[in-house]
């Protein structure tokens, strides 16, 4: 029994391959990728001199007889350009023929860049959503978001440069004004961070044409805090006030944690300010 190995290979930096993915790329018969032109110069920075064929997403149907004969005599390894294979690339037919066909399948972790934004994000990372390419025509774009607008989970999604400003813009429209993370060019030497809230990346990436690869964080949503009844919101803004808090930052504190509308916090807070006022203790 052969063993197909998925082989994650660098995003960027070449010296991001793991040890073991190398003796592994070495030892097999045969390494199937996306693109020989981008592997082989992997292969030769590594002196590695397998034979390679191709298989992308027009020929994988075509590929899994010979790659599954392939197995019968040895050793297969499965790569992508970039990343982690089968992962919003090709190889799940493969992996799944390869399965059917009695063969091992082992995964040969690595570089993968929706986790490698996740981690660095610094949004939330115990539960999350990878949704890879968004759908490219509006109306579809803005369905898959209301499908998922009022999940708790952390979204990452896979987006082209030209088409950043106007998927944040549908983002902005569909899920409010969250904390987004746009992390572009991983591991590259242009490597980059951008935080912040959705409005605020429309306003910048408006002016500021990004290129590269681009991978979205987007925060989560939050449920509704359990309203409370009056007389606790009262005491917690008698509280508050005493301490020296400014009303429209108390106002806006109470209503994530109360369920209260700002606007009726800052009026009760304002009463209760000019009542101490006149009746001080």
């Amino acid at each position: 029994m052969s063993t197909l190995y998925l082989v994650a290979t660098p995003i960027g930096n070449l010296a991001d391959i793991t040890l073991r993915a190398i003796e592994v790329l070495k030892s097999v018969s045969l390494i199937a990728a996306e693109d020989t032109r981008v592997t082989r110069k992997l292969l030769n920075h590594y002196q590695i001199r397998q034979r390679l064929i191709s298989l992308y997403d027009q020929n994988e149907t075509r590929r899994i007889p010979l790659l599954l004969a392939a197995l019968e005599q040895g050793d297969v390894a499965l790569v992508s350009d970039s990343g982690t294979p089968a992962l919003n690339d090709p190889g799940y037919e493969l992996v799944n023929a390869t399965i059917q066909a009695g063969h091992r399948i082992s995964p040969i972790p690595g570089p993968c860049a929706p986790i490698a934004a996740l981690v660095a994000s610094g949004l939330p990372t115990d539960r999350f959503l990878y949704l890879g390419f968004l759908p490219r025509k509006s109306t579809e774009l803005k369905r898959s978001l209301e499908n998922i607008s009022a999940l708790s989970y952390t979204l990452v999604f896979l987006e082209a440069p030209h088409r950043l400003l106007k998927t944040l813009r549908l983002l902005h429209q569909v899920l409010g004004d969250r904390r987004v993370v746009v992390a572009r060019e991983l591991t590259k030497l242009h490597e980059e961070f951008w935080r912040g809230y959705l409005s605020q990346a429309i306003e910048h990436f408006g002016s500021d044409k990004p290129r590269g690869e681009i991978t979205l964080v987007i925060e989560g949503s939050h449920p509704p805090p359990q309203k409370w009844d009056e007389h606790r919101l009262i005491e917690v803004i008698r509280q508050r006030l005493c301490v020296g808090t400014n009303l429209k930052e108390l106002a806006q504190q109470l209503a994530d944690e109360s369920g209260w509308n700002s606007r009726e916090i800052y009026q009760k807070a304002s009463q209760l300010r000019q009542a101490s006022k006149e009746n001080p203790p």
